[in-house]
C-alpha cells in the first residue's frame, strides 16, 4: 500500500470516528431537550460551539440558542455570529452586561483594570459574562456546552452530564471527550463557519483584550488570560470541581 492510500484509510477512519461521536452528542442533546427542558445552548462562537450549534439546528433538537456579548469582543466574533445567523436562518439570542454594573466597575478599577490582579479580572468576568450567564438560565433545567476535557487542566474530569449546583441545573457536555483534532474534522468535513482568528493562531477566544495568539506547542488555552497561571484561567461560567454530580444519560 502506498503512503497516499494509507493517508486516504486513516482520514477516512478518522471522519467515520468523528460521524460516530457526532452521532452520541446528538442522541446526548436530544436526551436533554426531552428530559430536561426547557434546555438552553450558551455559544461562545468558539470552534466547539459552531460544532454543537450545527448538532442542535440540523438535528432539529429543541434547545434555545444564547450568547453572551461582553462588550469586548474582536469584530472576527461579531462576524461570525452574524454569519451564524444567515446560515441556519435563525436568531442567537443576546445577552449583554448590565449598564450599571458596567459603569460602576470601570469607574472603580479603570477600563483595563482586569490586568491588575486576578481578582479584579474576575470581577470583570463576574459583570460582563457571570451575571448575563445568570439571567440567560433564569428558569432554564439544562445548560448545554462546547467544553472539552482536552481543553485545559481545570477541565482534565469534564463529564457528559452533571448536576451544576451554582445553577442547581443539568449542566450538558456532548463534545466532553471530543479532541482538538475531531472539532476541525468536524468543522471541514460539513463547512461550517469559524471565527477567522483561529486561522491566526487563536485557538481559544474570548474578549480581545483577555485574548492573544499562541506559539507552536503551547497550551490550548494559554492565550486567554495569558499574564495569569493556568489554574487560574477560568471566568466563572464553568466551576470544574466536586460540586459537579455526574448524571447517567438514558
Amino acid at each position: 500500500m502506498t503512503a497516499i492510500a494509507s493517508a486516504i484509510l486513516a482520514e477516512e477512519a478518522q471522519i467515520d470516528a468523528v460521524a460516530g461521536k457526532a452521532a452520541a452528542a446528538a442522541r446526548l442533546l436530544r436526551h436533554a431537550a426531552r428530559d430536561f427542558a426547557p434546555a438552553a445552548f450558551s455559544n461562545s462562537l468558539s470552534a466547539e460551539d459552531m460544532v454543537v450549534t450545527d448538532l442542535i439546528v440540523q438535528g432539529g433538537v429543541d434547545i434555545a440558542l444564547f450568547t453572551l456579548d461582553t462588550g469586548r469582543l474582536p469584530a472576527e466574533t461579531y462576524e461570525l455570529l452574524a454569519e451564524a445567523e444567515k446560515r441556519y436562518g435563525r436568531r442567537i439570542q443576546v445577552f449583554t452586561p448590565r449598564h450599571d454594573l458596567l459603569e460602576a466597575l470601570v469607574a472603580r478599577d479603570g477600563i483595563n483594570g482586569f490586568y491588575g490582579s486576578v481578582e479584579a479580572r474576575k470581577a470583570c468576568c463576574q459583570v460582563r459574562k457571570v451575571e448575563p450567564l445568570g439571567r440567560a438560565l433564569a428558569g432554564k433545567k439544562a445548560w448545554v456546552t462546547g467544553l472539552r476535557a482536552e481543553q485545559a487542566v481545570s477541565r482534565g474530569g469534564l463529564k457528559p452530564l452533571v448536576h451544576d449546583e451554582t445553577y442547581d441545573l443539568v449542566k450538558v457536555n456532548p463534545l466532553a471527550d471530543w479532541t482538538e483534532r475531531d472539532i476541525w474534522l468536524y468543522i471541514r468535513v460539513n463547512r461550517l463557519p469559524y471565527n477567522k482568528l483561529h486561522d491566526r493562531n487563536y485557538p481559544s477566544i474570548g474578549c480581545a483584550p483577555c485574548t492573544r495568539a499562541v506559539a507552536p506547542g503551547e497550551d490550548l488555552r494559554a492565550g486567554r488570560w495569558w499574564w495569569e497561571s493556568p489554574e487560574s484561567k477560568e471566568c466563572g461560567l464553568h466551576v470544574v470541581d466536586g460540586r459537579l454530580q455526574r448524571l447517567e444519560a438514558t
